[in-house]
């Protein structure tokens, strides 16, 4: 565990992290997968976006022609029907379609989307808490009006910057009247929840430039805010500058965190910020629940198994992984994944929880694996500065969640650490 090597490691948003699957060999049935498992959340993945950001290492291809994403909704209904058949309890409790932007499908396309997965999934949308991901430029009214008539109850745009010259350095080239109008359909779409995501630590960014973009997205009051810092890896467009910001993302978080705190938002992790009263109205619990992906992008979970397709971040492997998938008949069986033992799913539970600002409760904890998690690992000693431990939770201090990025990499296993270390895209 060595959160002192510096503030940003790597952003935790799952655990094992897709470099650590390998090919699953013999390749499982999904319904032995899925047998006597809790589904809980449904994702859907689009990988196509109209541009590709310098920070972006999502698995996404960009200039999709329309056959190919008439092709690829072909494929997804295939995945639907067989992953349906596999899955004994379809009783969803929440759902997501992201990517890549989904809303780089047309209105016609989207509609088509919604079908395919409702009739093959057996899942009426409207009736359980949707969140679909969108951009400047696709988020336009005839989009926004099929979002709000399936029961979207939330959109997120990544907006990243409402100043020019810091969209460009990041490589999100975007006009603000695009940008201002996107926001202004969002809102008149009449969806309930809007977030916007915002980054900070983009070369020639100030904490007063920095507080401008958040004042501006406060004009629209978004009930969530999301606040990422810029991350330079080694696949995409900006990590070929081999720069690193630590210092200036320090100060920036601090900036944008006591702003939203002083603008009545409540803190939920590092990155998440609500405004109180706005739940997700699921029912879905992220450590002992599981998911359903569908699309070549998604992964899936259970409390034994991760899977999904082949990962990558180059275009070249990411074109190659959706034309196997898009050829494919053969989705009722995981084909890469991960394999969670005790330990693992101990660790997965431990960082899913810390990472939040309402902390880890050890009673759910010890319900679910007959010991106590500070048994388990060293917490009070690789983390003292920065817990709060008491009989009932243990709970990262404010500075804690600061270094969520290097605190949530420090709790992976050796095991983990090694595949990932070993990873190669095919």
């Amino acid at each position: 565990m060595r959160p002192h090597e510096g503030p940003y490691q790597s952003y935790v948003y799952a655990y094992p992290h897709k470099t650590a699957y390998r090919p699953l060999d013999p390749r499982p049935r999904l319904k032995e997968v899925w047998a006597g498992e809790r589904p809980g959340a449904l994702y859907v993945h689009i990988p196509f976006c109209e541009m590709r950001c310098g920070f972006c290492n999502l698995f996404t291809r960009t200039g999709a022609p329309e056959e190919l994403v008439t092709a690829y909704l072909d494929a997804l209904e295939r995945q639907a029907r067989q992953v349906r058949d596999a899955v004994e309890k379809t009783a969803f409790t929440t759902a997501a379609i992201g990517g890549g932007t989904p809303t780089y499908l047309s209105a016609r396309e989207l509609t088509r989307l919604f079908d395919l997965t409702e009739q093959a999934m057996g899942v009426d949308l409207a009736r359980i808490p949707l969140s679909v991901e969108t951009s400047p430029a696709t988020a336009t009214p005839d989009r926004l009006s099929v979002l709000a008539e399936r029961g979207a109850s939330r959109i997120s745009i990544g907006v990243q910057s409402f100043v020019p010259e810091e969209a460009r350095s990041a490589v999100r080239p975007q006009k603000r009247a695009d940008v201002d109008a996107a926001l202004d359909a969002i809102r008149a779409s009449g969806v309930p929840v809007l977030n916007i995501d915002l980054i900070y630590g983009i070369d020639g960014q100030t904490p007063r430039s920095w507080r401008y973009s958040l004042d501006t997205a406060l004009g629209w009051r978004p009930e969530e805010i999301y606040l990422y810092p810029l991350y330079v890896r080694p696949l995409t467009g900006l990590g070929k500058q081999g720069r690193a910001w630590d210092d200036q993302r320090l100060e920036l978080y601090r900036v944008g965190r006591d702003h939203l705190l002083a603008a009545g938002y409540e803190q939920v992790s590092m990155r998440m910020f609500r405004l109180p009263g706005v739940e997700s109205g699921t029912g879905y619990c992220c450590q002992t629940d599981g998911m359903v992906g569908l699309g070549c992008g998604a992964r899936s979970y259970t409390s034994g198994l991760h899977y999904s397709f082949e990962y990558a971040v180059e275009a070249r492997h990411v074109r190659a992984i959706i034309d196997d998938y898009i050829a494919r008949d053969d989705f009722d069986v995981a084909n890469v994944g991960f394999v969670l033992d005790d330990d693992e799913r101990k660790r997965r539970h431990l960082i899913q929880s810390l990472l939040r600002a309402e902390g880890m409760s050890r009673s759910l904890y010890a319900s679910r694996f007959g010991t106590d998690v500070l048994d388990d690992f060293p917490l009070a000693d690789a983390f003292a500065p920065w817990l709060t431990i008491t009989d009932e939770t243990v709970t990262l201090t404010p500075e804690g969640l600061t270094r969520s990025d290097a605190i949530g990499p420090a709790l992976f296993s050796p095991r983990v650490r090694a595949l990932m270390e070993s990873y190669r895209p095919c």
